[in-house]
């Protein structure tokens, strides 16, 4: 079955074999199946929005990385922050050593150079309990962050 046929079908149809099943429950478990992956030892998941370039280095622990980076709270929908806006500027940090929020940190690891990577990360690896309320990130905010990597500098002592 595809989705141009569910989204054509009345509230329940038959789908294959003639099972019934409701055409909002199908379209929610495809948007909930998409891509997103588990990320060791972290709550925080992922989606690769874009690929980047195939002999591309990858973002290490201790890399200098900048990057373009849009944060929304989840359960209002505001972006609280992008780089893209007037007057911002690409954001640099030091990758894997607890510079930025630990699901932005562990994240953003093993990404290319051009890759763009959608992050979805719960409070108690953003901004926890507290919340950032200058931002508009509620206390227990979950967060989502499309991450661009513009450039890595690899760190000292790497070949």
């Amino acid at each position: 079955l595809k989705l141009g046929n569910l989204l054509a079908a009345p509230a329940t149809a038959r789908g294959p074999a003639g099972m019934r099943f409701s055409v909002w429950a199908a379209l929610a478990a495809l948007a909930a199946a998409g891509d997103w992956q588990a990320i060791s030892g972290v709550k925080t998941t992922f989606q690769t929005i874009s690929a980047g370039a195939g002999d591309a280095g990858l973002v290490e622990k201790g890399d200098t990385v900048t990057v373009h980076a849009k944060g929304t709270v989840q359960q209002t929908g505001k972006t609280f922050w992008s780089t893209k806006d007037p007057g911002q500027r690409p954001f640099t940090y030091t990758a894997g050593v607890g510079g930025v929020i630990t699901g932005w940190d562990q994240g953003c690891l093993g990404m290319k150079k051009g890759e763009v990577r959608q992050l979805s990360i719960p409070a108690a690896e953003g901004y926890g309990e507290r919340g950032f309320p200058a931002w508009g990130i509620p206390a227990g905010g979950d967060l989502t962050f499309e991450i661009e990597v513009l450039d890595i500098k690899k760190a000292k002592g790497d070949l």
